[in-house]
């Protein structure tokens, strides 16, 4: 569950407000259809601007930069571990930090996209199934961590995850990126 501030509890008044307006508004109808047409729709939109709205204040409240990330392979366990430090730039408290890394096998990540550049399998079961992906090997992979909660305003923290680094892949491009929820 996310931390909320100030400004959630101000855009959540607001939206309850018009809840609170369009359900005066439909039991002044007189016709009973036209009376839960309005609760129904009134109750659906107010639910979903309050979604929204969280999401919204979420967003332009809660800035978290990464600063320092470096990776290292473990050849031995066939890992990999990244390391950084993730700081809340914002003005509120943040309840969790999420850093994203997704790796991409050679040939995705700059556009040049061949036949050579895939994991193929090749052995006795491929003449049999004429290669029906029985061996499939993803060719990104993408690891959510949290790596830090209740992260305060100004303040940082370092962080140090790992998994697995399939072996087959060859010159990866990474993709890094953090936020706060």
């Amino acid at each position: 569950m996310t931390l909320f501030n100030y400004w959630h509890y101000i855009v959540l008044s607001i939206v309850f407000i018009l809840f609170i307006l369009g359900i005066v508004s439909a039991f002044k109808q007189e016709s009973m259809k036209i009376k839960l047409g309005m609760l129904l729709s009134v109750t659906v939109v107010t639910l979903f601007l309050a979604i929204f709205s969280v999401i919204v204040v979420d967003k332009y409240t809660k800035v978290v930069k990464l600063y320092k990330m470096k990776n290292k392979r473990l050849l031995s366990t066939e890992q990999i571990i990244y390391t950084g430090i993730v700081k809340n730039e914002g003005n509120h408290k943040i309840g969790k930090v999420t850093f994203e890394i997704k790796l991409v096998n050679k040939g995705h990540a700059t556009g040049n996209v061949k036949g050579g550049n895939f994991y193929k399998s090749s052995g006795f079961m491929d003449f049999f199934t004429g290669g029906y992906n029985l061996n499939f090997k993803p060719q990104s992979i993408t690891k959510e961590f949290v790596v830090a909660r209740n992260l305060g305003p100004g303040k940082a923290k370092s962080f140090r995850v790992y998994f697995r680094y399939p072996p087959y892949f060859r010159s990866t491009a990474q993709f890094a990126k953090v936020w706060g929820h």
